[in-house]
């Protein structure tokens, strides 16, 4: 739709728009007043002035021209009058009063036409002749079976009229011009609470509302409650202070259960390792044990070491949510991908890994235990998830768009992560459809974790899932006196 978007160009064109009209209907009706007043005038004149003037042609010289003795009564005419005779529907004699003796007027066939077709009925009619344009006529019959007609000027209307609407064109155009200002400074006066109201609602949505301790001191001021703005200021004041109250209580329940779930952890790590020692301890007894009870005691030793695992990793996340900071030094970014894709590679024969590393080694500062724990979950991500002989591509680089940051970048050509499972991929225990056998020990906190930690870092992670293609890139700031390689000094290693 085209025009004004904003209530205040809105309502300011409204109120252009409304008093144009009425200028508009004013000024019309004013013309048609003046234009009725005058031609009354006029016809008045003619009832007056009868035939007197087109009956003294009759004595008058042939065509009008007067003689010695006989020429037209132009007496008591005003100028511009004009009359003229007709015998039979022809026209015999023809007039018009002008400041001079001289009443001639040269009339075209279509003029005479026009004359004879003017009713002889007493009444007024307009008519146009092409040598004196606009005229008002009254056609009477005389005594001796003629018609007389007599006419009057219609240019004196004409010109008041036109003088009338030039002067309503400049009157009401000013008047439109100072309304328009005018209604635009008191509508943006009257609109300021709603405009209050805006500002307050684009400073709440820059406020961080889905995570953390949120405060909404935000209100809108002066909120009359007797005005429509001010209602509205008033209800929006009310429920900033509801979803003030909803986002305490939730960061306060989201509090209670990173600390629990940071003590549960805490406390799990003991009675699982003591429960992983003793399976142990049992498994080195010299003494005879029967097979079926080897097979649980193994059992029983790989299932704590999984729970033991997954308690680690849900005591880093707690950690990680609480803000817990995390080191900051320098890190070998070069050497840290290189030794999780060996060991990848040692723990995934069936696949093929080609490693893509800069010539120059590349340095950020971070935690090195946590970042090379997130090379190694997204690497054991893509050998867990696809079979074997499938390749996995790790290529490390910075940005060309010098940007200070370090991209890793994980892909592989595998069957790609299911549509279902892509929402929230990067969440708690999300686990998607396994593809080979034995691929169900993973709990679904590896790419939390990846996502927690490049987060603490102040980085970006991302993953675009294809069929036939599996890519997940981490982003990490350089920092401040970090080195590089650029994008032409890279060099690929190759399959490994």
């Amino acid at each position: 739709m085209i025009g004004p978007h904003t209530l205040r160009a809105r309502l300011t064109c409204g109120l252009v728009v409304l008093l144009a009209v009425s200028c508009a209907a004013v000024g019309v009706a004013a013309v048609l007043a003046l234009r009725g007043f005058l031609t009354e005038r006029l016809d008045q004149q003619l009832s007056d002035a009868g035939g007197q003037f087109p009956a003294s042609l009759e004595h008058a010289g042939e065509h009008g021209e007067p003689d010695a003795d006989n020429h037209a009564d132009t007496r008591r005419q005003s100028p511009g009058t004009f009359g003229a005779r007709l015998l039979a529907g022809v026209v015999t004699d023809a007039a018009v009063v002008r400041s001079g003796t001289d009443t001639t007027v040269e009339l075209t066939a279509a003029d005479k036409a026009e004359l004879a077709a003017v009713p002889v009925d007493g009444g007024a009619h307009d008519i146009g002749l092409s040598a004196l344009h606009g005229y008002r006529v009254r056609a009477v019959a005389g005594d001796d079976q003629d018609v007389l007609v007599t006419g009057l000027p219609l240019r004196g209307v004409e010109e008041a009229v036109r003088r009338l609407e030039l002067v309503e064109a400049a009157v009401f155009g000013g008047a439109l011009v100072v309304t328009g200002v005018a209604g635009a400074l008191w509508v943006r006066w009257s609109l300021r609470p709603l405009r209050r109201v805006a500002a307050t609602a684009t400073a709440v949505t820059r406020l961080p509302l889905d995570s953390g301790e949120v405060a909404l001191p935000l209100r809108v001021p002066d909120a009359d409650p007797r005005s429509e703005a001010g209602q509205v200021a008033t209800a929006f004041n009310l429920m900033l202070g509801h979803v003030g109250d909803a986002l305490s209580k939730r960061h306060t329940s989201e509090e209670r259960l990173r600390r629990f779930a940071a003590d549960a952890s805490h406390e799990l790590r003991t009675p699982v390792a003591s429960v992983r020692g003793h399976a142990e301890l049992a498994l080195r007894h010299p003494g005879p044990v029967p097979a079926e009870v080897r097979r649980s005691l193994e059992r029983v030793a790989a299932e704590s070491a999984r729970m033991g695992e997954m308690v680690d990793d849900l005591l880093l996340l707690a950690r990680l949510d609480a803000g817990r900071p995390l080191e900051r030094r320098p890190v070998d970014l070069t050497r840290l991908v290189l030794d999780a894709v060996d060991d990848a590679r040692a723990a995934g024969p069936g696949h093929r890994w080609v490693l893509d590393l800069p010539a120059e080694p590349v340095t950020v500062p971070g935690d090195a235990h946590r970042l090379q724990q997130v090379v190694a979950n997204l690497l054991a991500n893509a050998r867990i998830h696809t079979p074997d002989g499938t390749e996995v591509a790790v290529r490390l680089r910075t940005v060309p768009a010098g940007d200070g940051t370090v991209e890793v970048r994980v892909a592989d050509n595998g069957p790609g992560v299911p549509e279902a499972v892509r929402a929230t991929l990067f969440e708690r225990f999300a686990r998607a459809d396994r593809r080979r056998p034995g691929a169900g020990s993973g709990a679904g906190l590896g790419l939390a974790i990846v996502a927690a930690v490049v987060e603490a870092h102040d980085g970006t992670v991302t993953a675009r899932s294809l069929p036939g293609r599996c890519e997940f890139t981490v982003r990490l700031p350089l920092g401040e006196g970090a080195g590089g390689a650029q994008e032409g000094l890279e060099g690929d290693t190759g399959p490994q």
